[in-house]
This record gives C-alpha cells, sequence and structure tokens, in this order.
C-alpha cells in the first residue's frame, strides 16, 4: 500500500450530495480535497448528457448500481428495482430529471422535532440559492443559481389534458408551480434540464471545478473502510481498479455515499 496522502477534507462518493460538497469546499482555494467516486464515468457519458437515455442507464451495470429489493409480502413477494447512480453526479446522472422540493410540513416537523435551523423558512434560502429558474414568484424561487430548472413543455397530450381536467374536476386546482407557494393541486412536473441537456451534479458544480489544483477527483475509488481514531474518523482506505490506497484528512471525513452505500460504508470501519 502507498504511504497515505493527506488533505484538509475528504468526500466519499461524488454523487447528487457529493459534487455538490467537494465544489463548495474546493470554491476557496484554501483546502485540499480528495473526492472519491467508484464508477469511472462523468457528465461526458452519452446517455447521461441526453435526457432519454435515461431508459438506456437504469439497468446498466457500467453507471448504475443495480441494486433490487428484497423480496416482501407488500410487493407480492417480487424484487423492485432500485437504481443508484455509479459515476460522477451519482444518481443525479441516471435518474428521470424531475425537479422537486420536499413537503414544506416535513420540514417544519424535523423542526419541532428539535432540529434547529431545518424548519421550511430556514432551508428555502439554500433552495433558492442553488437553483436557476425564470418563472414563479422571487418569494420562493432562485434566479442566478447554479442547477438549471426548466418547465416541461406542455405538449397537447390527449392523455395528460384528461388528467388534468378529471382531477380539476374534484377540486384539485391545476398549480402552474409546485415549488412555489402552495405544493397543492396538480401540474406538469419541473425538470433539470437546460437546451436538452441533463443538469447533473456532475455537469453544473464538478465540471467548472475541475481546473482547481486544490481538487483531486478519484474515479474507479471503491471506499474499502474509513480509518478511525478512537470515536474520530480520520481517514479512508480504498482501491482504485484494485490497487489498494490510503488517504487522510486534517479536518472532516464527510461520506456521501447515497442512501444505501453510506450506511454500508459506516458499517465496516477500521
Amino acid at each position: 500500500m502507498q504511504q497515505a496522502t493527506v488533505f484538509d477534507y475528504i468526500v466519499v462518493g461524488a454523487g447528487s450530495a457529493g459534487a455538490v460538497v467537494a465544489s463548495r469546499l474546493s470554491e476557496s482555494g484554501a483546502f485540499r480535497v480528495l473526492l472519491l467516486e467508484a464508477g469511472s464515468h462523468g457528465s461526458d457519458f452519452f446517455w447521461s448528457r441526453v435526457p432519454v437515455g435515461v431508459s438506456k442507464m437504469i439497468d446498466d451495470p457500467q453507471v448504475n448500481w443495480c441494486y433490487r429489493s428484497e423480496p416482501d409480502e407488500g410487493s407480492g413477494g417480487r424484487q423492485i428495482e432500485v437504481p443508484r447512480g455509479k459515476m460522477l453526479g451519482g444518481s443525479s446522472s441516471i435518474n428521470g430529471m424531475v425537479f422537486i422540493r420536499g413537503q414544506a410540513q416535513d420540514y417544519d416537523h424535523w423542526a419541532q422535532l428539535g432540529n434547529r435551523g431545518w424548519s421550511y423558512q430556514d432551508v428555502l434560502p439554500i433552495f433558492k440559492r442553488m437553483e436557476r429558474y425564470d418563472s414563479g414568484s422571487d418569494e420562493y424561487r432562485g434566479r442566478g443559481g447554479i442547477l438549471r430548472v426548466t418547465d416541461t413543455p406542455r405538449h397537447k397530450v390527449p392523455l395528460l389534458e384528461m388528467i388534468i381536467e378529471a382531477a380539476n374536476n374534484i377540486g384539485l386546482p391545476f398549480n402552474p408551480d409546485q415549488n412555489g407557494q402552495s405544493q397543492e393541486g396538480i401540474g406538469m412536473s419541473q425538470v433539470t434540464i437546460a437546451r436538452g441537456r441533463r443538469q447533473s451534479t456532475a455537469f453544473c458544480y464538478l465540471d467548472p471545478a475541475r481546473g482547481r489544483k486544490n481538487l483531486l477527483i478519484e474515479q474507479s475509488a471503491m471506499a474499502e473502510a474509513l480509518v478511525l481514531d478512537g470515536k474520530r474518523c480520520v481517514g479512508v482506505r480504498y482501491t482504485v481498479n484494485g490497487s489498494p490506497r490510503e488517504a487522510r484528512a486534517r479536518r472532516e471525513v464527510i461520506v456521501c455515499g447515497g442512501a444505501i452505500n453510506s450506511p454500508s460504508c459506516w458499517n465496516s470501519p477500521e
């Protein structure tokens, strides 16, 4: 094993969260940041660039972990596909690109449980700062962010028109902006697509940061274990194409492996 290299921050996973975290941490130039990604592809992967390519990546092990759920009674004994991105941008590079915020009531409930800083009014400025959306209310929508958000073109699709009309008939109002003041009603989805291209976090956050000398992005880097000093995580052991490596962090190790891979990483510390 090579001698451990030392960084200020190590980010494990370059997905929807990790790409943003690494970009922001390296922005000032004051800190050395290592970003580890198990996948080998980035925003230049053809099917990720093209929105229609989502159907090509649903079962492609090059860019998808291809997880499946355990069979249970609720699914009729079936295993359900659980796609998770395995490339720069993570699941933001393979998903359906629908852009919708969490329910305001959920954030407020978290705050009521004692989680300061998590009410909807607390997180709303973050939502606004991240996005660039050209419509809706200035009170709720961001104009100058990195993530480009657009409306789904309202082509006259007879089935969709009938669904919206039926919803109106039972009292559900048409809502042109479900990320605005009200989240109730029926409407067309907003999407992370601009000028015919997917707006993944790899494209929006990592590609502009690639030239920074203080940011090292390692792909085909499989995290094997967290290195602990007592109860403090001080580093990561990982392999790149089978070659063992180790990196240490002066400040923090930030695990951004996603809802499935982050817990598995913590379950096998050394």
